[in-house]
């Protein structure tokens, strides 16, 4: 194994347990197995992130901030809040179709870990909040007095597309979902 840079092996680890926590499920996934496909020793791999469930949060924070950018990116070419609104359920949409409908990996994360006061859990609620609050600032700018039923009910319904179009493995929970958002917030 060729040696790995100090301060590349965080990155290299990040990369590899990401892969391979969301194709594999994060439990079936070994620290041996991380550092083998990072190409880096289980004495890095713990350097860098103390422990397992350390490395599972990381992933989660990560997957979270390139989401975040992903949401960005697609709803800035929209002025208009409702625009903007349905343009989380496409980003959503593209977002799974990318990874092969394996899921939300948050969604996946909190069925592998059942205890809500875990950590892993506080990252996944960290996430969902931000999305509903992004949700509900859109709103409050066109209906004040709806925002927080109208951001509880799109949620819900990205929810909902996410997890059917894994079973279905297609987009079209997405596009239903889409149209039911258009209507709620016309």
């Amino acid at each position: 194994m060729a040696r790995t840079r100090p301060g590349d092996a965080g990155a290299k680890v990040l990369k590899a347990a990401s892969a391979l926590f969301y194709r594999d499920g994060i439990h079936a996934v070994g620290v041996d197995t991380v550092a083998a496909e990072a190409g880096v020793t289980k004495a890095a791999l713990y350097g860098n992130f103390r422990s397992k469930s350390g490395l599972v949060v990381a992933y989660l924070r990560e997957r979270d901030r390139r989401w975040q950018e992903e949401i960005d990116r697609i709803t800035a070419a929209h002025p208009d809040p409702r625009e903007r609104v349905l343009a989380v359920f496409d980003a959503y949409e593209a977002w799974l179709a990318r990874d092969g409908y394996r899921g939300c990996a948050f969604l996946n994360a909190t069925s592998e870990y059942p205890d809500p006061g875990d950590p892993v859990r506080e990252v996944v609620r960290h996430h969902k909040t931000a999305l509903h609050g992004y949700l509900r600032a859109q709103l409050l700018r066109r209906e004040p007095e709806r925002a927080e039923a109208l951001a509880d009910e799109l949620m819900l319904l990205l929810e909902g597309a996410a997890v059917t179009s894994v079973i279905a493995q297609s987009s079209q929970p997405f596009d239903t979902a889409k149209r039911l958002a258009r209507t709620l917030t016309a």
